[in-house]
């Protein structure tokens, strides 16, 4: 050999010891580990969304699930922050002080940022991150770049942004910002810079909205499009989406009634004064509405539909620059929502003008227990609650290169844990041996891709401020503070909707799935070990205006 080719060899070698290790397995000839893009709503209601039964417009969503899978039996833990430790950890909340938040995760506890790093992924964070135990998203959780909003009270002048942890200016009032679409753009900036940059690496994005959380604020062009369209009322609204939610199959149960007597947890009497008499307490019948009431909660309901309807088009835009960077076919997609839609009734942040514009930034609405019994539909209660209206999410998967299957459904029973064991498998990492952390208690939901009923689990747990739940098979073991956590059983096989109380007819088993609950509960403590406390607080940005 001479010495020219022996340099050349030599070059090529050392070029393939160097590079990343997704990379170094393409030029083995191995698949290459896909791209993931995590989409996740927040407050958004199970049949919020086209291809769940919905009337607002969400063509890119519905092209999604055209394209992929859904599945009809999902879960989160019916909050925010809860949900979003679980799907970056893979873990319970329970399990690593983040429900009840107490302190810092634990440190055992890896996010899948820092699961993805070492194989050679590249993690971007867009939007709204909330995970207290891990309060910085590049230190803490691992990510690259991040665009962290803590500021939950405003969507066109947020006060408090946090980019790769250093604090922002304010946004000034009027400038044009909304945080849907700042989001978006932050999150092309980086896979704009990622396809420059490090084009053999594979990429992970993870794009937390806001919408269509409170408050209910929604650029007025796309109001319009919504106006007047909820005059009909809620009570329709819930019909059509159930029949619609039957008819694509997603559902095969009873149309959960009103509560009317029910009062939303977060709710203060002192509300209704600053709102007005257009704003009612309870999920009463639309036809018991004065013809103020209607208009008035026809509007509301208008900006939740004007915000889910321009989330999906900023979605519509992350996708454009994934297919424009060559990264389409080998990118899995999940869209998701972090708990059912919010019965809340209350004002925050810069408070309510009764003379503003519904939507605008001097408003201030949230959506209210009448229409979360829509966005929830056809089940039972809302966010923060764990019956199905709680905990129930709408869940798509989209992978052209692994997927095959195009628009169909699966039944198999998920939970926002199951996400960093299918990621880990997909993109060949590995969990931690068990002598250094609790086993991940998800499933990887491969198996499901490719064939329908195929993800075996024990069971799914839920607790959150004193409202738990327990689902082995089809049965389900569920109690509500308010209802004096009496224990229901439910087979939710034929009763989805939760109305026939299995309990005094089977005690034994509710005997046996509440022991199994207390179990769990009482491990997942001890897994989260001592709680160690977090640092002082971030600094505050100084006070000027941001474009």
């Amino acid at each position: 050999m001479n010495s020219k080719m022996t340099r050349t060899l030599v070059a090529v070698t050392l070029s393939l010891l160097f590079l990343p290790p997704a990379a170094l397995q393409a030029a083995q000839g191995k698949p290459a580990p896909p791209n993931i893009l995590i989409l996740l709503a927040d407050d958004l209601g199970f049949s919020d969304i086209g291809c769940y039964g919905s009337e607002i417009a969400t063509p890119n969503l519905d092209r999604l699930a055209a394209g992929g899978l859904r599945f009809n039996q999902f879960y989160n833990t019916a909050r925010c922050w809860p949900t979003r430790s679980a799907l970056l950890t893979g873990y319970y909340p329970q399990q690593i002080h983040m429900d009840p938040p107490q302190g810092r995760l634990p440190s055992w506890t890896r996010t899948l940022p820092q699961r993805l790093e070492p194989i050679g992924y590249r993690s971007y964070q867009s939007g709204k991150w909330h995970v207290m135990g891990a309060p910085r998203p590049n230190a803490d959780g691992g990510f690259d770049h991040s665009y962290d909003l803590e500021d939950h009270d405003r969507n066109f002048n947020p006060q408090r942004i946090i980019e790769d942890d250093r604090p922002l200016p304010p946004v000034e009032k009027d400038s044009g910002y909304y945080t849907t679409t700042a989001f978006a753009d932050h999150a092309i900036r980086c896979l704009k810079e990622h396809a420059e940059k490090y084009p053999r690496q594979p990429f992970f994005s993870y794009l937390a909205f806001t919408v269509p959380h409170f408050p209910l604020h929604a650029p007025p062009e796309d109001i319009a499009r919504y106006r007047d369209r909820y005059l009909e009322g809620w009570d329709k609204l819930r019909e059509d989406r159930w029949q619609k939610l039957r008819t694509l199959g997603i559902v095969d149960c009873s149309l959960a009634p009103l509560e009317p007597a029910f009062t939303p947890r977060y709710f203060k009497p002192g509300v209704m004064e600053i709102l007005g008499p257009g704003e009612i307490e309870h999920a009463v019948p639309w036809s018991q509405l004065t013809d103020q009431q209607k208009q008035y909660q026809a509007a509301k309901m208008a900006i939740h539909a004007a915000m889910i309807d321009h989330m999906d088009r900023q979605i519509g835009r992350v996708l454009d620059q994934v297919r424009t960077m060559g990264a389409w076919e080998n990118t899995i997609t999940f869209f998701l929502s972090d708990n059912g839609t919010d019965a809340t009734l209350l004002v925050r942040g810069d408070g309510h003008d009764p003379a503003a514009a519904p939507g605008s930034a001097a408003s201030f609405f949230c959506l209210g227990p009448g229409w979360s019994s829509a966005g929830n539909s056809p089940f039972r209660r809302h966010k923060v609650w764990t019956h199905e209206g709680g905990i129930s999410t709408p869940l798509i998967v989209h992978w052209p290169k692994g997927i095959a299957a195009h628009g169909e459904l699966r039944h198999d029973v998920g939970h926002v844990i199951d996400l960093v064991p299918t990621l880990l498998e997909l993109a060949g990492a590995q969990p931690e041996p068990p002598a250094v952390a609790p086993p991940l208690p998800g499933r990887s939901l491969v198996p499901a891709f490719a064939k329908d009923r195929s993800v075996a689990r024990d069971n799914v747990f839920f607790h959150h401020e004193g409202n738990r739940a327990l689902r082995i098979g089809d049965y389900k073991l569920v109690s509500a503070r308010e209802d004096g956590d009496q224990w229901e059983l439910f087979n939710l096989a034929t009763d989805r909707s939760e109305q026939h109380d299995l309990a005094a007819a089977q005690p034994d088993r509710v005997r046996d799935m509440a022991a199994r609950w207390q179990q769990l509960q009482d491990q997942f403590t001890r897994d989260a070990g001592p709680v160690s406390p977090l640092p002082g607080p971030k600094p505050i940005a100084r006070k000027k205006s941001r474009q």
